[in-house]
């Protein structure tokens, strides 16, 4: 499927967005009746990741089976046209689910402001997710199409956060330029709904305290907003501000910067169904007695489904998360020792084989290199470390006043961590001790202590990979880091909750004034993005993120709206010059495959046994410069075009053959040449 850049004009975008929601709400409108007699009051919230999920799911093995996407869509119409001859849409019932669908649409669009005014696929790693995602829009098969390296695929890298949002783009009729800005609107609207079950089903009052996990800066970026330095300066400054790069050579992001920062990258995409699975986890750990067999049977079926996604959106998530699960049945079971029944069992031994099965060709098919586990030598500076968490550290001690009171002695358990030198793993494990031997332990408890428990791991040992050894774990806290976010943020701000709600510290509003208040808060929401300046000098005002190459390169504008209506299978080549550049632009914008495009993150997922790493660069430099050369390594390709433009000028010394190619576009001072014959 090619696609072209004619939704741009104001209006048409406004029909892209309608159109992308419409989608999303009649996937979960088909799914949300059949969810009642499980989930009760919460099976509209539940509806909306639980029929996306499924949707990844079916899309997922109509590319493996080279069946139109849209076959996907053929069980959902079925539902909803069961539901509707058996009347299960009864306008009272859907009035009275009016504040979930109030919260999506209004996180969907408080996002969908910030994508507005910083929409440009320009920097970071936004030419990667483009390019994953315009490569399935453009072939929705499995596994997909590298744009990045020809004649290879995407089973080297967890690529469903795309697979999802490119089938969404193809359902709906939406282009992936635009489809990228409607992609972290999505994700923030599900991780909201999710929030507020989760504070719902918790909390009787201020059930929108787990909200501010979403919206929440670190204490780096508070004291350099408040001094106007750096915690760390030995980083860019202008990184070092925003709090992402204070623990010394570790990235340290938390999900008000990934989302405002705009990478349409797998660890972001995939918050919306960690926070989905701790709401599972949460309505199995307090309801599992109360729920009938079918009942359990379908929550199970929806933890392994999330849970099997997870290797395939963010392989790193479940690692973290397959042990909750477990720990979640074991409780239970434990819970029910003297009166275990099947389904009891059934949890910890269906789960985890039936989240396997999920994506099982997945596994069959990939094909990357894992590193093994090593112990970290150079543990986090501890004012680091509490720059980065000690909002949540410091709430779990203050909460946890009357209980060291009561047992003091279970501060010594720092003392192991402290007298080896790793200072920040003993001030996170008093907590994290604390919370796992209370005795009247709840589900904020157990995920108090995961999430403690990720900080201290990843204080002690780090997976190895090929970032070198200055910046050796950094992909580790990189990962890690941001599931402990959501773990410790969701516990924090319950207990908060409770305690506020204790005896009524707060008193109680009135609706009107609940109201106001509530109204005040969206709108400051919305206003915020357009009050700070933090586009990079970029275009703005749209949601195409290529509608800045009209004005700062014209001639891949126009080059790659023409490219993005070819039809067919192609292969191009293009310039190449490291990675974090304008380089590689082309494969990222169209979803083309190129000979090689940001070889580094190749070399990150592949290797190099074969030498590919060298002598691909080398082909594309004698492609541009040796004539005689030209065409034989295009053929060695499968390459079908050659583009010329700007950058192709700057990095080569341009010359071509007088045979063998026909030019088929040329303006601006940018050439495309197909091979012929």
């Amino acid at each position: 499927m090619r696609e072209g850049r004619n939704l741009t004009a104001p209006e048409q975008q406004v029909i892209a967005v309608l159109s992308w929601l419409v989608i999303l709400t009649l996937l979960q409108l088909s799914v949300y009746p059949s969810l009642k007699k499980t989930f009760g009051t919460f099976a509209f919230p539940v509806a909306f990741p639980a029929s996306l999920l499924i949707f990844t799911l079916l899309s997922w093995y109509c590319g493996l089976a080279r069946l139109p996407i849209q076959t996907a869509l053929i069980p959902f119409l079925g539902l909803a046209t069961w539901h509707l001859y058996h009347q299960a849409y009864r306008i009272d019932d859907l009035k009275a689910q009016w504040h979930w669908e109030a919260l999506f649409l209004i996180a969907f669009f408080i996002m969908l402001d910030v994508r507005f005014v910083n929409p440009t696929i320009s920097y970071a790693e936004k030419f990667m997710d483009h390019g994953f995602l315009a490569s399935v829009i453009l072939n929705p098969v499995v596994p997909p199409l590298d744009p990045w390296f020809a004649g290879g695929f995407l089973n080297i890298y967890y690529y469903l956060g795309y697979w999802m949002l490119g089938c969404l783009a193809i359902i709906s009729g939406v282009p992936s330029t635009i489809a990228f800005n409607l992609s972290l609107p999505t994700i923030f609207a599900l991780s909201a709904v999710s929030l507020y079950a989760i504070g719902t089903l918790l909390l009787d009052r201020f059930r929108w305290l787990p909200l501010i996990v979403l919206v929440l800066p670190n204490p780096a970026l508070i004291s350099q907003f408040i001094t106007g330095t750096a915690v760390n300066p030995a980083y860019d400054p202008s990184l070092s501000w925003l709090g992402t790069r204070t623990i010394t050579n570790t990235i340290n992001e938390y999900p008000l910067f990934s989302f405002v920062w705009g990478d349409v990258h797998a660890h972001v995409v995939s918050i919306f169904n960690q926070l989905f699975l701790i709401f599972l986890l949460l309505f199995v750990y307090r309801r599992w007695e109360t729920l009938e067999r079918y009942a359990k049977v379908i929550v199970m079926a929806f933890i392994a489904i999330s849970l099997g996604s997870m290797p395939l959106f963010n392989t790193w998530d479940v690692l973290i998360f397959a042990p909750i699960v477990l720990v979640i049945g074991f409780l239970i079971l434990w819970r029910n020792r003297t009166d275990i029944d099947r389904s009891t069992w059934a949890f910890l031994l269906a789960v985890p084989p039936v989240s396997i099965l999920c994506y099982l060709p997945f596994y069959l098919q990939l094909q990357t290199n894992t590193g093994a586990v090593a112990l970290v030598q150079t543990p986090s500076n501890p004012l680091e470390f509490l720059m980065v968490n000690g909002i949540f550290i410091a709430i779990f001690f203050a909460l946890l006043v009357p209980w060291i009171r009561k047992k003091p002695w279970l501060l010594l358990a720092a003392l192991p961590f402290a007298v080896a030198g790793y200072i920040a793993a003993a001030i996170a494990v008093i907590p994290l001790v604390y919370f796992a031997l209370k005795e009247d332990r709840d589900f904020t408890d157990i995920l108090a202590v995961f999430g403690l428990a990720i900080l201290v791991i990843c204080e002690l040992f780090y997976m190895k990979d090929n970032m070198g050894e200055t910046y050796f774990r950094m992909n580790t806290v990189f990962k890690c880091y941001l599931p402990a976010w959501l773990m410790l943020g969701t516990a924090a701000f319950v207990m908060i909750g409770q305690w506020l709600s204790s005896g009524n510290r707060v008193p109680v509003l009135s609706a009107h004034n609940t109201a106001v208040i509530s109204v005040i808060v969206v709108c400051l929401l919305f206003a915020a993005p357009f009050s700070v300046q933090y586009n990079s000098g970029y275009g703005t005002g749209t949601l195409d993120g290529l509608a800045y190459l009209n004005a700062t390169h014209p001639g891949d504008a126009g080059a790659v709206a023409y490219l993005r209506t070819l039809s067919g299978n192609e292969i191009l080549v293009e310039a190449e010059n490291g990675d974090y550049s304008y380089y590689s632009r082309v494969s990222s914008f169209t979803g083309i495959p190129a000979i090689i495009g940001q070889p580094f993150h190749e070399f990150m997922w592949r290797g190099d046994e074969t030498g590919w790493f060298t002598a691909r660069k080398a082909d594309i430099r004698d492609i541009y410069e040796t004539p005689d050369l030209t065409v034989p390594l295009m053929k060695k390709y499968n390459a079908t075009l050659l583009y010329v433009g700007d950058a192709e000028r700057e990095r080569y010394i341009v010359d071509l053959p007088g045979t063998g190619l026909t030019k088929v576009y040329s303006a601006d001072k940018t050439d495309i040449y197909r091979l012929t014959g």
